[in-house]
Formats: C-alpha cells, structure tokens, sequence
C-alpha cells in the first residue's frame, strides 16, 4: 500500500464515486481534504460541524467499506472538523468513527447593547412616518409553509436544515442558513415557510423577512434622513432576519457594510440569519470577502431543478389546495414537458385552467398539448431525458421503471439504448449524468449505446424506421 496520503485519498474517492451520485459527490466528498494517516487511521478534514453530521448519518457505511478496503480491514477514520469563527482561527476538533457526539464550536458572543428605551425611540423603516404601529409584521405569506413544500431529493438537504433551523432558531451550527439555487425552484418558499415554523412555535420571537431590495433602499432613506443609526438598531433587534436574494448587495459597498455589522451583532448573540441567493457564495460577484466569509460559517445548501416525480407531486398538491381534478395523465404530460422550474411548471397548469374555463373546454390531453406546444416555444423550452425516456417507453409499450431497472431483455435494452442516444443527440447533459438517468450506468455504457444504435440504423431498416419515427414524435413534442 502506497505511503503518498493524496494517492491513498484518491484511491477512496474512486471507490465513493462509483456509489454515490455526481451531485451528492461534488457536495460531500470533493471538499474534504486528507491529512494523515497514521497506524491505518486515515484522518481526514472536513469544513463544518454540519457536514461531519451529515456524512455520519448518510454515508457512514459507504465511508467505513471504503476506508477498509482501501487501507486494509483494521482502517479507521478520524475527522478534524475545521470551524471558522468571529477572530479568524482555526480549531480543529477530532472524532473517531463510529462516535457521533460531537460538541459544536461556537463563536464567542461580544456584547453589543441597542437603545431601546429612553428618549430616544428607534425608527422603523417599514413604517411611513405618520402612521403608528405598536409590533414589528414579519412580512411572511401564510400560504409559503413548510405543508405545502413538497420535498424529493432536489430539496432535501435544503428542506431539512431549514426544518431543523425552525425547532431551534440560532441554536444550530446551520447560521447562517443560504439557500441558493436558480429562479423558481423556491427559495423564497422555504425561506418563508422557516419563519411561519418559528412564529407558530416560539410566538414572542421576532421574525423578519425582507428583500435585499427593500433594505438597500431603506439604507438609502435613512442616510437622506441621516437616520441610518436607527436603521442599524432596528434590525439589530430581530430574532430571526430573513434576506431574500442577497446576491443584488453585490457591488453596493455601503449597503455590504451596514449588512455586515447588523450580521455580526445578530449573529454574535444568537439570533438566526437566514439567506437566499441564486448563486453559491464562492460564486457571488461584487461581494466583499469578509461578507462572504461570514456566509461560509454555517451551511449553504442548494435548491435543483426537481425530478419528475417531485414535479408530479408539486402539481398534485397544487389541484388539491386548489379544489381541482385533472386527468391523470395531463398531469403527467405537464411534468414531463415542463422540466426547467416550479414556477414556470405551476404557470403552465395555471394557463391550462385558464384556456379550458375561457373556451369551455374539456381539459384533456390534446388540450394539454395545444397549451404546452404555445408555452414552450415562448419560454424555448430546452428536451429533457425524462421527455425523451416517456416518448420513447410509450413508443415500444414499456413502463418507464422497467426502463431504468437492470433488466437484460432485449427490447427492454433496445429502448434504453434509443433513450441514451436521443438524450446525447438532443439535450446538454454529461454522458454520466445520461447514465445515471437510464438505468444508473456509466459513461462507457452510454458511448456503447449510441454506437450500437448508429450501426443498427446503417443495417437494419425496420430499425431505422422506428428512430426516424421517435425523432419525429421528439421534435414535435
């Protein structure tokens, strides 16, 4: 066995990426950096307390095979978890599997006191002046809650440090919480549905959501009033501070700059900071580094585009709220044709609804494709592999999960090789992630099929004919 720590990591990564997903690798493993080994402990560093939890609850097995049969049926693992706190440093914390009780490292608290009583009372800049108003209002809609966020595995992560964030407002290792990811895939969903969770079960807290919009133009209005020292105090006093889209501070240096010292207080005395950014912080532009090391402190956890079954689900429980029934198989048709984000996918059903009340008609699948066929080209609607997969299951007569099992038949095979081939044709995805959506095989896999598939088409007519007739029902779709 080689001596060379990095080459000894290396070999175990091999083993992990052959048994987790692309996504769940970059996420998990790729951060994390071996330091040692030492009498076959193999002590790896990790960047968080929350990490070191969730690789001990979800891949602890994965991790233990690994260890052991790449450095031998006596390896051990040991973690040293980095945390970075308020003064810079670095204390890193060791534990051994299978331990799981680790003590968090928390940033000391510094006391900062606000005004709050004298002659002095602090303005609040979601009130016009003139108006009395006796109690802060949270700003949060009623109908963002966690009941009516559906979960699957593009969320989870997401949704479940959120979840834990709302039984234990600023005592997790998860603030700030950021909550990224791209238009329409809910973010200001779940940010909203953390603070319906923490008012309805700590009632005296004070919970605040606002959009960086509207707190850089009340920054602006308290430095034209010269009232920007109420400004600072009055979010200082927040229990738990919702910014939506934090990503519109870049560039704005003294509105980054305010945000910072409210952060810190906030932060410092165990209050919650919650954040949504369409952008990772690694990714932010405009964005001063000592802001963006704040936001590394606790977890950044991303939202995906939803899978197939995650999008049925959501348009489920939207007819449901809603008191309306649809045609299983118009529900279907939206969800495999509408792939790029919840809102454009609730768009969808609501033009759908709307056409067949205006025009008196039934909703039914032809219906449904009429609408979509307008809908997509407007929004330029980008082929699925999920879409390809449907159209080509339907073709042969096949149930999509037979077509994703590891089943060895041949017209079970044919049709997962067609489904390869038209997702590398027609869509942007890596040969590996076409892999992992047919089946979970690998990119050599892939390459095989669609050479298999090109050679049919050169000898066999009968075969030809029926990808020709595929292409057709794709491109019209």
């Amino acid at each position: 066995m080689s001596d060379n720590i990095q080459e000894i990591w290396e070999n175990c990564l091999k083993v992990i990426k052959d048994n987790v997903s692309p996504q769940s690798f970059q996420t998990w493993f790729a951060p994390i950096i071996p330091l040692k080994l030492d009498n076959q402990v193999l002590t790896i560093q990790v960047p968080s307390q929350f990490f070191y939890e969730w690789l001990e609850e979800h891949y602890i097995t994965l991790l233990r095979h690994t260890v052991r049969k790449t450095i031998g049926p006596n390896g051990r693992l040991e973690y040293s978890i980095i945390m970075e706190n308020s003064y810079h440093s670095e204390r890193p914390h060791t534990v051994q599997i299978p331990t799981s009780e680790v003590r968090a490292i928390k940033n000391p608290a510094i006391s900062m006191p606000v005004e709050t009583s004298g002659e002095h009372s602090i303005r609040n800049p979601f009130v016009i002046p003139g108006l009395k108003k006796m109690h802060i209002e949270s700003n949060l809609n009623p109908n963002h809650s966690f009941e009516n966020f559906i979960e699957g595995d593009c969320n989870r992560l997401a949704r479940s440090a959120g979840y834990a964030v709302a039984k234990n407002p600023g005592g997790t290792s998860f603030n700030p919480l950021l909550i990224y990811g791209g238009t329409g895939l809910g973010k200001t969903h779940l940010s909203h549905a953390i603070g319906i969770e923490i008012k309805r079960m700590f009632p005296n807290k004070t919970v605040l959501y606002v959009p960086a919009e509207k707190f850089t133009t009340q920054f602006i209005d308290s430095v034209k009033n010269n009232t920007s020292s109420d400004f600072v105090n009055f979010y200082q006093l927040m229990d738990v501070l919702i910014l939506d889209d934090v990503h519109i501070l870049g560039g704005k240096e003294k509105t980054q700059d305010v945000f910072f010292h409210i952060f810190n207080h906030l932060h410092q005395s165990g209050k919650q900071i919650i954040l949504t950014s369409d952008k990772a912080p690694v990714d932010l532009q405009g964005m001063e580094q000592r802001l963006l090391s704040r936001f590394k402190w606790g977890l950044s956890a991303d939202l995906q585009v939803p899978e197939l079954e995650t999008r049925i689900a959501i348009l489920h429980k939207k007819l449901y709220n809603d008191g309306i029934v649809l045609p299983e198989d118009v529900i279907e048709y939206l969800a495999y044709s509408i792939n790029t984000n919840v809102r454009e996918l609730e768009g969808a059903l609501i033009s759908l609804i709307a056409q067949s009340s205006l025009n008196r008609k039934e909703i039914n699948l032809d219906l449904a494709k009429r609408m979509i066929d307008k809908f997509v080209r407007n929004n330029a609607r980008e082929i699925s592999i999920e879409f390809i997969q449907k159209v080509v299951c339907d073709y042969f007569d096949l149930p999509i999960d037979l077509m994703k099992s590891k089943s060895r038949k041949r017209e079970v095979v044919q049709a997962r090789q067609i489904a390869m081939f038209f997702s590398k044709q027609f869509t942007k995805s890596s040969l590996a992630n076409i892999g992992a959506q047919c089946g979970g095989k690998d990119h050599a896999t892939v390459l095989h099929a669609c050479k298999t598939v090109n050679n049919l088409i050169e000898t066999d007519k009968q075969f030809k004919a029926y990808v020709d007739e595929l292409e057709k029902k794709i491109n019209i779709q």
